[in-house]
């Protein structure tokens, strides 16, 4: 099978892998590693609440959880992934976050979520207007039965004026916390507006205060997720971390290696990127359940390219390539997103996904791949959701 694709080297003709898409059957949660995948939203671009903000198509968003419990995943709802800060509001994650909690419950299924004070206006904002707003989104979460993720928050990072501010918000809000939580440090390559958060002038300081709050809570703390693109600061953190308090790599750049680990120990997993992987990650982690790191290699080696691409600079953009892919495997109906965030990718970024995601074995109906790539060559995405 070929298809005519507008690449950044010029329009190829390029044909499908003839080996075509692996079969993964379904499966309970993997044995040697945590593996949770932050899943995107689907809207329905027909709905628009009373406000003028887009709605969520519920089932679909819903129905694609399930993909992703049934290959052997948690979730992690309403992150970053959701367009948590980039077009998901607070009212609108709070209803996802209850819907989702109970579809879990039903499956006996894992699933965290992501607290962040995205309620309020980040203008004259106080430390207690933030822990206000954080603890009322922690309250939420744990009363709809989900563990508690702390995202890092624009205003937070706005207000506070030192490495003090964070320990006694952050010692106050786990003080609070009925389980558990995951504490998040995500990069300025994701969020601009979070650089030097924890209160340090720069990346160490960052570290040595975020190991201090984790250390004076540990038995409040299930893990951390860091999301800075950088493994060797990934290894030299988890070396560094209390007995039983996890780290969760949210390297999208280099995850298979850090999930792989080495004869110290090895990371768990948060990661965007298995929202378009699942099924070969799927398979890599059962592989690695049972001590075949050959197979666990061999799988994951072709998911890295897609990923570094898909979370190329301006990185925050990689949710527009994420709902892609969904859309070219038949996730869903449509290739429309949150803000219009469907026209943040050019035609040729989303052509040499098309290309990466079928050489890793990831276009799971390749001749409705096709079909839909070609609809979106004839008329590129143009107005907003």
């Amino acid at each position: 099978m070929r298809i005519q694709l507008p690449l950044s080297t010029g329009t190829t003709d390029y044909e499908l892998n003839a080996a075509g898409p692996l079969q993964v059957p379904a499966g309970t949660p993997f044995a040697s590693r945590i593996a949770y995948a932050a899943a995107h939203v689907v809207v329905d671009p027909a709905l628009r609440a009373a406000s003028g903000e887009v709605g969520l198509d519920i089932d679909a968003t819903l129905a694609y959880r399930r993909h992703l419990w049934s290959l052997g995943f948690q979730v992690a709802e309403a992150m970053d992934t959701a367009q948590r800060g980039m077009g998901l509001s607070w009212c609108a994650a709070k209803e996802l976050i209850r819907l989702s909690c109970a579809e879990a419950r039903s499956l006996n299924a894992g699933i965290a979520c992501g607290a962040n004070t995205d309620q309020l206006k980040i203008h004259n904002v106080t430390l207690r207007d933030v822990a206000a707003a954080y603890e009322e989104q922690c309250e939420w979460i744990e009363q709809s039965g989900g563990r508690v993720i702390v995202m890092a928050s624009r205003a937070m990072a706005k207000c506070a004026s030192s490495a003090d501010d964070y320990r006694r918000l952050y010692g106050r809000l786990l003080s609070q916390r009925s389980q558990p939580a995951i504490l998040h440090w995500l990069g300025e390559a994701f969020d601009p507006e979070l650089k030097g958060y924890w209160g340090g002038a720069d990346i160490d300081q960052c570290m040595s205060i975020l190991l201090g709050i984790i250390k004076d809570h540990a038995e409040k703390i299930e893990g951390v997720k860091i999301s800075l693109l950088d493994k060797d600061r990934e290894i030299e953190m988890r070396r560094q971390l209390p007995e039983r308090v996890r780290m969760y790599t949210g390297d999208d750049f280099n995850y298979p290696e850090l999930i792989r680990g080495d004869q110290l120990g090895h990371s768990d997993a948060l990661l965007g990127i298995f929202d378009g992987i699942a099924p070969v990650a799927a398979l890599a982690l059962r592989a690695l359940d049972i001590g075949n790191l050959l197979t666990y290699d061999e799988l994951m080696a072709p998911t890295l390219p897609l990923s570094r691409h898909i979370f190329a600079a301006p990185t925050f953009h990689y949710k527009t390539g994420l709902t892609f892919l969904a859309y070219l495997n038949g996730y869903q109906a449509h290739f429309r997103m949150l803000g219009g965030q469907e026209t943040a990718r050019s035609t040729s970024h989303l052509s040499e996904l098309f290309v990466l995601a079928d050489q890793a074995r990831l276009l799971t109906n390749p001749d409705l791949a096709v079909q839909r790539m070609n609809a979106y060559l004839s008329e590129p995405v143009r107005a907003h959701a």
